[in-house]
């Protein structure tokens, strides 16, 4: 099993000094930092005006990144796609994994924040038809040798070809699901799956319902599974005092950054994330005895260990950290980092190459 840095640059705190540009900067040397510690990848999250985080382009993040770097797998967690258009989306992302000598593992989705969706005037309310639209126009446009049309119900054009072409045929594509209609979405169109423990526990019960729906739409498509992933909150904690603290600042990341996001009030969320609601709710009544590992790693090595084995044996080929939650201070987060490669990670297959590397 694989692992990676991720982060989705939550700065949305009350009376937090740390800005946006030194956060955005924290990140960059963090990315850098995976590489210099074994991980396997870097995914960078998109937010826009500091509503949940304040990294607007993982694009040219990755860029520098990839520039400063040699095996480090680069991609966004994720790329919002109906906020922009599809064939600036295929010529960006075609020119990183060009530049990057065919490093980039592309990941989108549709988001879940309104808040990010209205100065941009693109409807948060149909945002699935015009995702699924839009990734299929990703996926042509990268695989098509000669000019293609499209006519669609929100993309309309003639006679295009992007250039350049990504080194990568096909470039490896990953759907960030929340929910059943993305995971038929994946498996139709035949990308990867990435998924966060704590949606999976409250939408489908875990992680091994999440890749036994996963494996049993593809079946149903005749398509081959790809790569499945997950996302973990990631806290080391050796004493109790610890724990506390770790505890307390995954709840406020939580009530702070994530339920202002999310469409959870009933009367507004649209039909497609209507099963947000009950997560909202959920969220927001959490107690620190309830952050199981559902939800975060978080404790010893060996816990976290413990908890990763489950992970594996359901079928999950890599896990990204997200270590810097919560305002955990850079050098902290730099710190488990490395932890993390040289205690946890050599439990795995990969670990362990990357130790003896």
């Amino acid at each position: 099993m694989d692992f990676g840095y991720f982060t989705l640059s939550d700065n949305h705190y009350e009376n937090n000094t740390r800005s946006s540009n030194q956060f955005v900067a924290d990140i960059t040397a963090e990315a850098l930092y995976a590489e210099k510690v074994g991980m396997h990848s870097a995914w960078i999250g998109e937010h826009h005006f500091n509503s949940l985080g304040v990294l607007s382009c993982p694009d040219l993040v990755l860029a520098y990144v990839a520039a400063n770097t040699t095996r480090l797998r680069l991609a966004p967690a994720v790329n919002v796609l109906p906020l922009h258009h599809p064939i600036r989306v295929a010529e960006q992302w075609a020119t990183l994994d060009l530049l990057s000598g065919g490093r980039v593992d592309f990941a989108c989705g549709r988001g879940y924040d309104r808040r990010e969706y209205l100065p941009f005037h693109v409807s948060f309310e149909d945002n699935q038809g015009i995702f699924e639209e839009g990734l299929e126009l990703v996926r042509a446009l990268w695989q098509a040798d000669d000019r293609i049309s499209h006519h669609g119900k929100y993309y309309s054009f003639d006679d295009v070809r992007i250039t350049p072409k990504p080194i990568q045929r096909p470039l490896p594509t990953y759907v960030g699901s929340f929910s059943k209609p993305s995971i038929d979405l994946a498996a139709r169109l035949g990308c990867g799956l990435i998924v966060a423990p704590f949606a999976a526990a409250l939408s489908f019960g875990g992680l091994k319902q999440v890749a036994d729906l996963y494996n049993e739409t593809c079946a149903k498509y005749g398509k081959a599974p790809g790569r499945l992933m997950c996302s973990y909150f990631t806290h080391f904690a050796d004493n109790k005092a610890a724990e506390d603290a770790a505890r307390a600042r995954q709840i406020r990341y939580y009530k702070e950054c994530v339920i202002p996001a999310l469409p959870g009030d009933p009367k507004t969320a649209p039909p497609s994330y209507r099963y947000f609601v009950d997560m909202v709710d959920r969220l927001g009544k959490v107690k620190p005895e309830d952050l199981t590992e559902n939800s975060v790693l978080l404790g010893s090595s060996a816990r976290i260990t413990e908890t990763l084995k489950k992970v594996e044996a359901a079928g999950f080929a890599e896990v990204i950290l997200y270590v810097n939650a919560g305002l955990k201070p850079h050098n902290q987060v730099k710190d488990e980092m490395a932890r993390f490669m040289a205690e946890v990670a050599p439990s795995f297959a990969d670990g362990r190459k990357i130790a003896a590397a």
